[in-house]
């Protein structure tokens, strides 16, 4: 894949990605507080980077080098 073919690619997943993602970990940390009751902070932070790691693996690739210079 090309760096412009990337690049677009990576706004379109940042832009539809990442509200994605943080509607995602909202109501999981819902579900979660549900169910077990008011979580402590780090509990909730932990979750939350889980997740963020989660999601962004697959697009590793994609967002390899989008900073450089060609």
């Amino acid at each position: 894949m090309d760096l412009k073919t990337r690049k677009r690619l990576s706004i379109l997943i940042l832009v539809l990605g990442l509200p994605g993602y943080i509607a995602i970990a909202w109501m999981i940390l819902g579900w979660l507080g549900d169910r077990y009751g008011r979580l402590p902070v780090l509990v909730e932070l932990l979750v939350i980077v889980v997740l963020g790691i989660i999601w962004i693996l697959p697009f590793k690739r994609v967002f390899t080098g989008i900073g450089k210079d060609q």
